[in-house]
């Protein structure tokens, strides 16, 4: 496996591309087991075709946490801590059978203590068909390389 990369070795506009993930039937049922979210939407295939959908479709949060797990290794980062989503929005259903995969671009980059930098992550779920159906920006804290160091400014005697 590669090595981490470090806030350093980012630049803006930066991107990357996850594998798929082709999402089943038995996603939706564990994603329901563990969250409690048995919605008809979710897991009833008579329901789904009286709905717009016209078959169930997945969770919207499991849609975002397939994200964060794909994204989580293109690219692969010294990450020290995932501090916020913003602006997310979900756009279109993801059905059993879809494969989805992660697009990843770097739209911000701060220095953030001596020890981290905040990385501003633009990323999008999208499906086989190049649909983008979930979007938004990530925030992480990277590790740096090295810490800065400011020292004050010396007086000229």
């Amino acid at each position: 496996m590669s090595t981490p990369l470090l806030f350093e070795e980012l630049s803006l506009n930066d991107c990357w591309k996850s594998p798929g993930r082709t999402i089943t039937e038995t996603d939706l049922v564990q994603f329901s087991c563990l969250t409690g979210d048995f919605d008809p939407l979710h897991m009833d295939h008579e329901h789904c075709k009286e709905t717009p959908y016209g078959k169930p479709i997945a969770h919207g949060l499991l849609g975002l946490s397939y994200l964060a797990g794909l994204s989580s290794q293109y690219p692969r980062m010294k990450t020290t801590a995932f501090t916020r989503i913003e602006q997310w929005q979900f756009l279109k259903p993801i059905y059993v059978g879809d494969t989805i995969h992660v697009r990843t671009e770097v739209v911000g980059l701060q220095e953030h203590g001596r020890r981290h930098g905040e990385v501003t992550w633009k990323r999008q779920l999208v499906n086989q068909r190049g649909e983008v159906t979930q979007e938004g920006v990530f925030v992480t804290l990277v590790a740096r390389a090295t810490m800065s160091v400011k020292y004050p400014e010396r007086n000229a005697a």
